[in-house]
């Protein structure tokens, strides 16, 4: 036995030896196999590419990525394939796909497209989802198993066989028991789709639920697949009910983040309407500014979109608040008392404010970027996901809420405000200057309304009548909440817009606006003050 160690010791080192030496002239094989790239017929291309995939170079994907793209080319004069890009001076930056060389730009016609077709690309996205199987980094082997479960085929679920033992990652791991179960429930006998579908229950993936209703609807009303058909349909019903909450949950999100928009919208409205009894129909046109400040800030700084909203948000107040300084100072102060005065003359100032803006930015609606970390959503699971730019806003929201409220509270001024609007002839004579006040007021509601323009710049198009879709909303939140009342306007503006989106999947959105307005004028007739009415001498 002793005499034969060193025979075994000498078999395995040839071996290895061996295997290592097939490895190198399988990766020295790869120059030659991209020199025939420009000249191989499309037909004859998907067994080149199997060969240049099974070199297992580095090289690899730095080939079949622009392949795949339309960006691989060849050099007409030499035929050296490089992956090209066009700049900005209308020439071909190129790349050696081997050396990974950076070679001098050339024209368009200097070069030439290595030819590929749709087949063709649908096997490169094949193999290159089975070469992001081996990464290192688990997020990329999540992505290409999630690719992989939407579009099988049978190098991946093969991969996935190989490697599911030596996966460590949990999450990774699960989605490949999923895409085996999915396949073992299409190819399996009787006994295997019947365990499949069972484990397949309750799954949230969409492909999953794809795969049980196809094998479902391809059973003959028999009695030997009785059983199998209650399972798979009690499969089936187990993940639409899932579905049903999560549907639910996500129609919730969206009513928290129109209900953040007519908080953002009507904030503003509740102090300058509870201190001044101003019905300000230009309070739309505050919105318009704010949402046209970002975009001047978006042109006027392109290196920064960013930080674009950061900007925003204290340059829109400004410019908002200012407009708004103004509007009181120049008309609202002289038509005190006199609300249907007042009514028509704001109405007349948003019309001049479209007008000019039209004037200065043209008719047509503006897009303003949004910024790379509000791009995107949160999955939570293949059937909820929240998308970023909603989840900020609400963030938000509430942020300007709460600061406006310790605003009220904690300062000089919020005690002004609050004398002047709960008793405006006995702050008077407590040597508050109720002037100053009503414009510092309207300022800081026109400021806030500056602020919610930032922030529904983001979920629509900038336009002359972006402050007009929100104006009688922003009202409705104010009466229902209560004249002046900010924790009113809070519950108002969440309940408007839950209630909203909860009513339309199942009535529509027109419906269920319709609802939502007639249960706002009967809640009213029972309580004509809102849920919170204001206290005070003047409060009647």
């Amino acid at each position: 036995m002793l005499r034969l160690l060193p025979l075994l010791f000498l078999y395995v080192m040839s071996f290895n030896a061996s295997a290592a030496v097939s490895e190198i002239q399988d990766k020295s094989a790869l120059p030659a196999l991209i020199e025939q790239l420009p000249t191989t017929k499309l037909n004859r291309m998907a067994p080149l590419i199997d060969k240049i995939v099974a070199t297992s170079a580095p090289q690899t994907r730095a080939i079949l990525d622009p392949l795949l793209t339309g960006d691989l080319y060849y050099l007409k004069s030499n035929k050296q394939v490089v992956s090209a890009y066009r700049n900005k001076q209308d020439q071909y930056e190129l790349t050696d796909v081997f050396t990974a060389e950076t070679l001098p730009a050339v024209d368009k016609s200097a070069i030439k497209k290595v030819r590929t077709n749709n087949r063709l690309r649908g096997k490169i996205r094949d193999i290159l989802a089975n070469l992001d199987l081996r990464s290192d980094d688990a997020s990329i082997r999540i992505t290409a198993l999630n690719q992989l479960l939407n579009n099988p085929n049978e190098i991946g679920i093969a991969s996935v066989n190989k490697l599911i033992k030596e996966e460590k990652d949990e999450d990774a791991r699960e989605l490949m028991s999923v895409i085996l179960l999915v396949d073992q429930l299409e190819t399996g006998n009787k006994a295997e789709k019947l365990t499949a579908a069972q484990q397949l229950s309750g799954r949230l993936e969409p492909t999953v639920k794809n795969a049980l209703v196809k094998q479902l609807s391809s059973l003959s009303e028999q009695p030997e697949t009785a059983e199998l058909r209650k399972v798979l349909t009690k499969a089936i019903d187990d993940i639409e009910q899932t579905a049903s909450v999560y549907g639910m949950v996500e129609n919730l999100f969206f009513g928290l983040s129109l209900g953040s928009v007519l908080l953002l919208a009507a904030i503003g409205l509740t102090i300058t309407f509870g201190v001044m009894g101003v019905i300000n129909m230009a309070h739309g046109e505050m919105m318009m500014l704010g949402a046209y400040t970002t975009y001047v800030i978006q042109q006027t700084f392109p290196n920064l979109i960013e930080y674009s909203l950061l900007m925003a948000v204290p340059a829109a107040f400004l410019v908002s608040g200012f407009v708004g300084v103004l509007i009181e100072r120049g008309v609202i102060r002289f038509l005190k008392g006199r609300p249907l005065e007042t009514l028509l003359a704001t109405f007349g100032i948003s019309l001049i404010l479209q007008q000019l803006v039209r004037t200065v930015f043209s008719p047509l609606n503006r897009q303003v970027e949004a910024p790379q970390w509000m791009s995107g959503s949160l999955e939570i699971n293949p059937m909820l996901s929240l998308t970023y730019n909603r989840l900020y806003i609400i963030l938000f929201a509430l942020g300007v809420f709460f600061t406006l409220l310790m605003i009220l509270k904690k300062s000089s001024l919020g005690l002004h405000v609050r004398a002047v609007s709960q008793n405006r002839d006995m702050a008077r004579a407590l040597s508050i200057k109720s002037s100053w006040v009503d414009a510092i007021t309207f300022g800081l509601g026109s400021g806030i309304a500056g602020v919610a323009g930032v922030a529904l710049s983001q979920l629509t198009n900038v336009g002359p009548n972006l402050g007009q879709a929100y104006i009688i909303d922003s009202f409705l939140v104010v009466v229902f909440g209560g004249v002046g009342n900010l924790w009113g306007t809070l519950v108002a503006a969440m309940t408007m817009g839950t209630f909203n989106k909860l009513l339309e999947p199942s009535m529509g959105p027109v419906l269920a606006n319709i609802i939502v307005l007639v249960s706002l004028v009967l809640f009213i007739q029972k309580r004509p003050k809102g849920l919170f009415p204001q206290k005070g001498r003047s409060a009647e």
